[in-house]
Formats: structure tokens, sequence, C-alpha cells
């Protein structure tokens, strides 16, 4: 059975950086892709970026395209998104979510969830 367990969000101030982690366990077959998404208050899921547990595909929403990257463990049972350049929009609760071969952009393409970590920016 697939648990996802997230970590490292926290408070900011804007321009910082943060690193979230991913860690997946009882991962088979089944799950080769992770995507990081995330809710705002009072928004809907948005796409952050994922990635498939190979480390050949990565795909990132346009908002945060040149300021976030994702990588893994040499395990393959972590994903961390590293956040840099963070702004005040960036303030949600972020996800981590898994599926069966490539990454999605839309949330109701996961069949795994995370409970997700809050990440704060500051102005």
């Amino acid at each position: 059975q697939v648990q996802l367990r997230e970590s490292g969000g926290g408070l900011v101030e804007a321009g910082g950086s943060l690193r979230l982690s991913c860690v997946a366990s009882g991962r088979d077959f089944s799950v080769s892709a992770i995507g990081w998404l995330r809710q705002a208050p009072g928004k809907g899921r948005e796409f952050v970026g994922g990635i498939n547990w190979a480390g050949s595909a990565l795909e990132f929403g346009d908002s945060v395209l040149g300021r976030f990257t994702i990588d893994r463990d040499n395990a393959h049972d972590t994903v961390y998104l590293h956040m840099n350049s963070l702004k005040p929009e960036d303030t949600a609760v972020y996800s981590c979510a898994a599926r069966n071969r490539y990454v999605q952009r839309m949330a109701r393409e996961y069949d795994y969830w995370g409970q997700g970590t809050q990440v704060t920016v500051s102005s």
C-alpha cells in the first residue's frame, strides 16, 4: 500500500528558498511518477511540477518555471521540490501525489496523495 508524506514547509520571506520532501513508502511498479500540486486559500489546485521515478522527465507549471526544480534520492523513495525566489503568491498547501507512468498536470489524474505541508511566504 502506497503512503506519501510531505515535509519541509514553513514560513519564509519573499526571495527566500525552501526544500520540500516527499517520502513514498510501499512503492511498487504501479507508482512511477510524482507530482507536486498546491492549493492557495480560496483557490483550486495548481500543478507545480513533477518527475518520473527514473528521473528522465520533468515538468513544471508556468508560474514556477525557472524558480523551482525537482530531484530524487538514490533509492528513488524521496522526491524533493526545491523552491527558490519565493513570492507571496507561492503561499499554499503543497501536496505530493503519485500515479502510474507519467506526470500529469490535473489533480484528478493522481491515485495517491500526501497530507500536504504549508508554505507561507511573507512580503
